[in-house]
């Protein structure tokens, strides 16, 4: 690979010139537009852009990067600083965002906005554009500890959310079919639906669960440029990167510099993580899987968390020492204690039972446990997915905390806030085989209500059975996703 090492397979595509002759013919079609005898993109564009129009520009360059893997894209910064593209991203920002260093919020932003967006248009086209640090803010996590979260300037925020667009019209051609973190179209059920159908449909008996420790702060800034040069050749969006790489976090009134990692919480960094795992695993496994082993090998990867079947345990443990070493080129390590091969799979069950091992062990994935479990009629092999205990007791350790605050509000907006909470669980958390979980949630949430209702008043006379007919308000739990072989084979 190209850059400080050489690498045993071949990912990195050679670099092609900006323009094969020296023609400008040469130079549009690495854009992936037409031949326009010349013309610059902003000499054919219309001024009064649209959206139809906007979606079509960056329609061009998703054909062109599906056509070519090859193909280094050299102008691309035009659509960056077009003001109708920053305004459509404008309105698609949260309003209620924290505001970042320079304290701007969206509403004030929006007070002037045709000013402020020809402004920002005119810096980001001339390149006076200065990116700003950004905020530390933490948030709970569930084991109690903080997440480090960054918060961004507003217009830092705004670009960086055309950026992303602009780069994932060309990395979406890329990007492997088992990646799902922070996709267009995909999610964490398309996920969970792939790990369920492989091992019930693949030759799958081990799992090896894994997650990269501190993930997001120990990407190397210098592989993660070289990468996103792979594909692109404009250097106004390298430097631009740099800028937000380099720009900083603000802690408690001081200013620190990291020579690696992006905050998580800026709009660009789901995209540069999956680009950086994109070169760092996914096409070694892909090259791995193909090349060392002629036995079923499947991966599911999910951001930083990713699950991978074998069919048997010496290609797994082969893999996991590769991975490790793999891993450690590009500055990354394996959490130890998050990162476990366990026997699963149709025949773990019974290999375990012979051999005085007990039950099968299990994996967390996105929020649910799964299980080796039978069918009670069939007694068909199916992969039971069940709501994590941490994740439930965290929840429900929130709603607490929450009720206390609400202690006094009328009965019937309490009703109504918990009612929206439980909907929110069951979208969620309502799959198939996990009904018995989704009950308990709600049998605690009645529970967590009722001793709040009570401490309203040291004379309260709420009884249990008045409590009944209160939580009728409540929804009942329901499946709302379909089993993962329908929903997998529909999507794809």
């Amino acid at each position: 690979m190209n850059g400080r090492g050489k690498s045993d397979w071949p990912v990195v595509p050679k670099k092609r010139a900006n323009k094969a002759d020296g023609t400008p013919v040469a130079a549009e079609q690495v854009e992936g537009r037409g031949q326009a005898k010349g013309n610059s993109i902003e000499q054919s564009s219309h001024r009064a852009q649209h959206r139809d129009r906007l979606s079509q520009a960056l329609g061009r360059v998703r054909q062109a990067a599906r056509r070519d893997k090859r193909l280094r894209f050299t102008t691309l910064w035009h659509h960056v600083y077009d003001v109708e593209r920053l305004r459509r991203h404008y309105f698609a920002m949260k309003r209620t965002s924290a505001p970042g260093v320079d304290g701007e919020t969206w509403e004030h932003y929006g007070e002037k906005l045709e000013e402020n967006l020809q402004d920002l248009s005119g810096r980001l086209k001339r390149g006076a554009y200065r990116a700003k640090p950004v905020r530390r803010a933490y948030i709970p996590k569930a084991d109690g500890r903080q997440r480090p979260l960054g918060v961004p300037a507003l217009e830092d925020k705004l670009v960086q959310r055309v950026v992303a667009e602009v780069m994932g019209a060309i990395y979406e051609a890329d990007f492997k079919g088992f990646s799902y973190g922070f996709r267009p179209g995909r999610g964490q059920h398309n996920a969970l639906d792939a790990v369920t159908v492989a091992i019930h449909r693949r030759k799958v008996s081990w799992v090896l669960d894994a997650d990269i420790r501190g993930f997001f702060d120990a990407i190397d800034h210098e592989w993660l440029v070289q990468f996103v040069e792979h594909r692109i050749a404009d250097q106004r969006i390298g430097r631009q990167l740099r800028k937000w790489l380099k720009a900083g976090v603000l802690e408690d009134g001081n200013l620190r510099y990291a020579e690696c990692g992006t905050p998580q919480g800026g709009s660009i960094s789901p995209l540069l993580a999956n680009l950086y795992l994109h070169y760092v695993l996914d096409l070694w496994v892909d090259w791995w899987r193909r090349t060392q082993t002629d036995k079923e090998v499947v991966i599911v990867r999910y951001a930083d968390d990713f699950i991978i079947g074998f069919q048997i345990r010496a290609d797994a443990e082969r893999f996991l020492d590769a991975l490790r070493e793999r891993l450690r080129k590009f500055g990354l390590e394996l959490h130890g204690d998050k990162t476990r091969l366990i026997e699963f799979g149709r025949f773990a069950a019974d290999t375990r039972e012979k051999l005085g091992k007990g039950k099968p062990e299990t994996f967390n994935f996105l929020g649910f446990t799964h299980m080796c479990a039978k069918t009670r009629k069939a007694e068909r092999f199916v992969v039971v997915r069940k709501t994590m205990r941490k994740k439930m007791q965290a929840k429900l350790q929130d709603l607490k905390r929450e009720l206390r605050k609400r202690l006094h509000d009328p009965v019937p907006e309490v009703a109504l806030w918990l009612s929206s909470v439980l909907k929110g669980h069951y979208a969620y958390y309502g799959v198939p085989f996990n009904a018995r979980a989704l009950s308990s949630f709600r049998r605690q949430v009645v529970r967590l209500w009722f001793k709040a209702l009570r401490r309203r008043s040291q004379k309260t006379k709420l009884t249990w059975e008045r409590m009944q007919r209160l939580q009728k308000y409540l929804p009942q739990p329901r499946i709302v996703h379909p089993h993962p072989g329908e929903r997998l084979c529909v999507n794809t």
